[in-house]
């Protein structure tokens, strides 16, 4: 009998310059209740980002996430008496293509107003 053969695979070698290039990248999602404080943040952010000279892509707006909620107003009677409430959340996304160390050390020490989200990473 005879043994089937396996292929076996080698590592690619990749140049240190394509591992900088990815390292130096940060994408930023930014989220907030209320659209006029997450544009306000979202300038400050980019702001910071270009008094370092970084090139960047964005704020594009993410589509609205809209939850919706229906709350009985009494409890087990007048059924057909119900409130709707509806949260929306807007999200921004910003890509910063050249990040050095000091646009991400000012980034960390940046002032936010409360009730802004914001998600970083490294692409």
């Amino acid at each position: 009998m005879a043994t089937p053969k396996t292929k076996t695979k080698t590592p690619r070698k990749t140049s240190v310059k394509a591992e900088a290039e990815v390292a130096n990248r940060l994408r930023i999602k930014v989220s907030a209740y209320e659209n006029k404080i997450l544009d306000a943040s979202v300038k400050q952010i980019v702001d910071t980002a270009r008094r370092y000279d970084a090139t960047i892509r964005g704020p594009v707006p993410l589509p609205t996430e809209i939850k919706k909620y229906t709350v009985n107003r009494s409890t087990f009677v007048h059924k057909n008496a119900r409130e709707q409430f509806e949260m929306r959340v807007h999200k921004r996304l910003i890509d910063i293509l050249n990040a050095g160390p000091k646009i991400i050390e000012s980034l960390t020490h940046l002032n936010l107003p409360s009730g802004v989200n914001i998600d970083v990473k490294m692409i």
